[in-house]
């Protein structure tokens, strides 16, 4: 058998990790249609489909996703042996693809990734989307990692590992006037109505059964799915936010809000959602480890 192509196998790695064969030759500056030949190419010297071509999609088969895990290990290791031999090229940088539930608060976003956002040599391509959207492009290798808040249902089909990586307490967070260092609950949620978790959010259920069992029935301003919205609507003074302090912490910093009291017993809990690889991207293994 002759030796591999290593050209073929790039072109074939730039679009299983792209999705889309239009768009990597666009961003290879070659024809789609040279690009296709490469990886038939490869595919005839596998012996093997690489991808199951559904229309405009491209989903990578059994044997693609073997490819695939090999090539990341391939130019992986040409990377590092570029920097340790002192060749530094602008052009070589780790990439890890990052999905994250668009409701997800960026401030947790950004704790996670702290480790990598001060690396010259990292790239983060950040992706945001609904549950089946990001599971869909983690089982293709679109991304390596997918952030939620709480774990998908999973069956025997599924791939995917959920990784408990952080949770966080939930307070009830205002403006100084509205709180005006009060903290007693039943007080504070007498004088003021609340902004609060749409009724899917886990944070939402463990609020509603903590108003049960103290037998309190708080008035509603806003419900709200988007961590983003809610920071706005207490911000705005709108009522006491039922939030994790870390969505918050900017203005809790800078005092345009403060924590009134926390919320007993209710935690938000933060999962990363990979797939079992051969090779996983080293990246994501140096995030996983600094969570543990």
């Amino acid at each position: 058998m002759p030796g591999l192509n290593y050209n073929h196998l790039r072109y074939f790695w730039a679009v299983a990790h792209e999705g889309n064969l239009t768009r990597t030759a666009e961003q290879l500056n070659v024809a789609p249609s040279a690009l296709s030949v490469q990886i038939a190419k490869l595919e005839d010297q596998l012996g093997h489909a690489l991808f199951d071509r559904r229309g405009k999609q491209l989903m990578l088969t059994e044997a693609g996703h073997i490819a695939l895990d090999h090539a990341d290990a391939i130019f992986a290791t040409g990377n590092e042996l570029l920097g340790t031999l002192g060749v530094h090229s602008g052009s070589i940088r780790a990439v890890l693809q990052v999905g994250a539930l668009a409701t997800l608060s960026r401030n947790f976003q950004m704790e996670f990734l702290k480790p990598l956002l001060d690396r010259d040599d990292v790239e983060l391509v950040m992706r945001s989307g609904g549950v089946s959207e990001l599971l869909a492009g983690l089982e293709a290798h679109r991304l390596d990692v997918v952030l939620m808040n709480a774990p998908p249902a999973r069956d025997g089909a599924a791939h995917w590992i959920a990784h408990a990586i952080a949770d966080q307490p939930v307070s009830l967070v205002g403006t100084p006037a509205r709180v005006a260092n009060e903290t007693d609950l039943a007080t504070l949620l007498a004088r003021s109505p609340l902004i609060v978790p749409t009724i899917e959010s886990s944070i939402r259920q463990g609020f509603d059964a903590l108003m049960d069992r103290l037998h309190l029935r708080p008035q509603f301003a806003a419900e709200v799915d988007d961590m983003a919205m809610l920071r706005l609507f207490a911000r705005a003074d709108r009522g006491l936010a039922v939030v994790p302090p870390i969505v918050v912490a900017e203005e809790l910093a800078n005092g345009e809000l403060v924590e009134a009291v926390q919320l007993p017993e209710i935690r938000e809990h933060f999962y990363a959602l990979t797939l079992r690889r051969r090779f996983p991207n080293p990246l994501l293994r140096e995030l996983l480890a600094a969570e543990s």
